[in-house]
């Protein structure tokens, strides 16, 4: 019975690209939905510069939605589980005050 289901599972095979492979870096992620989609903007904010662009933009389903957040909760309880507890700054400060700049001088070309 269990090479019944092995049977009727469909391989992926997944491509990645080198430049793709490089990942783009984000400190900061916004999310946005509709009824039919969820928008997930991916952000890099750099100190001293008051202006923040989005790196990336994914757009799921509601459905995919749901099944990212199981699989980021897991691979954190696997993560946690081999490296110790997260910590995060929401567990020092009850509000989460969004940066108009990191200080410092300002961005110039």
């Amino acid at each position: 019975m269990e090479n019944d289901n092995k049977e009727n599972e469909q391989q992926i095979n997944v491509e990645l690209s080198e430049e793709m492979a490089e990942g783009v870096y984000s400190n900061l992620a916004m999310i946005a939905h509709s009824n039919s989609e969820f928008i997930l903007d991916f952000i890099r904010l750099m100190p001293g510069v008051p202006r923040a662009k989005v790196k990336a933009r994914i757009i799921i389903t509601p459905e995919h939605a749901k099944r990212l957040i199981a699989a980021l909760k897991d691979n954190i309880n696997k993560y946690e589980d081999q490296y110790g507890p997260i910590q995060s700054s929401q567990d020092n400060e009850p509000t989460f005050n969004f940066p108009i700049s990191f200080g410092g001088p300002g961005g110039e070309a």
